[in-house]
């Protein structure tokens, strides 16, 4: 067998298991798993940094192929159990057969193999309609195995309609959701990807899903019901990036600019509407449809991203002090693109050499850092500005007490400063005898330089 017959065979068995065909992530890992690659070099290979994803997604597959052939599958196992069935099969090698599987589960077909691959070709260019023009393309990405199989399980097995992705800029969000696109191109008709920094107006976007979609039916009007009549049709996906930018700055976390109202009815009516398509949200902070509908009512869902704390996300920036990677990490509290600064810091400034780095003994802001800070300390109210600042004084947390003590805030001012704080993921809630509230070190470095250079 050569690896296309067992990619169709493994295909084919998947299918009749579960009802879906196998992603792009499975079949790169079934052609590593036939050509006997350790799950390593797989992950190299595919230029993740951790082998723990790829061995989760090879037990699924035995699993699949345990349960749909009725015996034990796995690694030791797996290249003379594909070899063996597909012998059992009488499956043929002339040009005149495509591999086709038989018994209870599987059905055998006999085709010719080049119109088979043309009529794939032409089915797959029907079927699907992928758009990921501005999407980024990802070079490393490092394990974010479980937010991968929350995504999973909302968009594909329970069909959530609007999800959030949310957490501090450089923290990983867009990289994420374009992870989970690649590995998942199959499990949707449709899949646009769209930043709002590049086309904020609601009308404009929805005039460019028409057009990507289906060019021939964009009317004037009703572009709304058209969209939510292509999302009952067909399993659509559709990424926003940047919604912060149609938020209010100055003001407290979550309101829309006026000019931008008309999402919030965009938004809603995705969530009310019955259809089989879904509409991520890629932002800093929460829109107002993330924070008034319940989730237990409506099919919406937030992810929140921390930081990473995997040793791996530090492998591919030249450090070679591998027993302080983990000090750095903690140290920018694992933002991939806090880390990714730094270390271009120290390999330009100390040869490389982290344990000088640390020897500092204090947190660096580089210019890149401040830069990726700025924007945010910007959209904040006054109110929250004056809390944040004075939580950075100290360097543990502190209670809605003290700063109240310290504050020339009313109470709502102040509890209202707090919560939208969080909403941007500003600040920390710690939950002891009482609540208690800090930020970051990074946070608490930034304000310092700023408050430092402004007087």
């Amino acid at each position: 067998m050569n690896v296309t017959e067992v990619l169709k065979m493994v295909d084919e068995l998947a299918f009749q298991q579960t009802g879906k065909h196998l992603n792009n992530l499975q079949k790169n890992v079934v052609r590593g798993l036939w050509q006997d690659q350790s799950y390593s070099e797989i992950a190299s290979e595919l230029k993740y940094n951790s082998e723990n994803h790829i061995g989760n997604v090879s037990r699924e597959l035995y699993n699949i192929l345990s349960k749909q052939l009725g015996e034990k599958v796995n690694k030791s196992n797996f290249c003379w159990t594909i070899e063996r069935c597909s012998n059992s099969f009488n499956l043929s090698n002339s040009s005149q057969q495509v591999l086709g599987l038989i018994n209870s589960h599987i059905s055998l077909c006999s085709n010719n193999p080049q119109d088979s691959t043309k009529n794939s070709e032409q089915n797959s260019s029907n079927q699907f309609n992928h758009d990921l023009t501005i999407a980024p393309k990802i070079t490393y990405f490092y394990d974010r195995t479980t937010e991968l199989n929350t995504l999973s399980q909302w968009l594909i097995d329970q069909n959530t309609r609007l999800i959030s992705v949310l957490g501090l800029s450089g923290i990983g969000k867009t990289t994420l959701v374009k992870q989970f696109v690649d590995l998942n191109l199959q499990s949707f008709d449709i899949i646009i990807w769209k930043n709002i920094k590049l086309s904020p107006s609601l009308d404009h976007i929805l005039t460019e899903l028409l057009t990507s979609i289906n060019p021939d039916s964009v009317l004037a009007d009703n572009k709304l019901t058209q969209i939510l009549n292509f999302f009952r049709d067909k399993k659509c996906l559709i990424i926003l990036d940047d919604v912060q930018e149609l938020l209010i700055k100055g003001q407290f976390a979550g309101h829309y600019q006026s000019e931008y109202r008309d999402y919030q009815n965009f938004f809603t009516m995705i969530t009310e509407t019955e259809h089989k398509s879904s509409l991520i949200l890629i932002s800093q902070e929460k829109c107002q449809e993330m924070i008034s509908l319940d989730q237990e009512l409506y099919p919406v869902q937030c992810l929140e991203l921390d930081g990473l704390q995997d040793i791996e996300i530090l492998r591919n920036y030249g450090l070679p002090d591998q027993e302080n990677w983990s000090n750095l990490i903690e140290l920018y509290e694992g933002n991939p693109a806090y880390l990714k600064d730094i270390a271009s810091l120290i390999k330009g400034i100390f040869g490389g050499k982290l344990s000088d780095f640390l020897t500092e003994n204090s947190l660096i802001i580089t210019e890149s850092i401040k830069s990726r800070l700025n924007p945010i300390f910007e959209r904040l109210s006054l109110i929250e500005q004056e809390i944040l600042i004075e939580i950075s004084q100290d360097n543990h947390p502190v209670s809605r007490e003290q700063l109240r003590e310290r504050l020339s805030l009313s109470s709502i001012d102040l509890i209202n400063g707090l919560d939208s704080l969080n909403k941007r993921y500003l600040i920390k809630i710690i939950q002891s005898d009482q609540i208690l509230f800090s930020v970051s070190p990074v946070i608490q470095q930034y304000i310092k330089v700023c408050c430092h250079q402004q007087n």
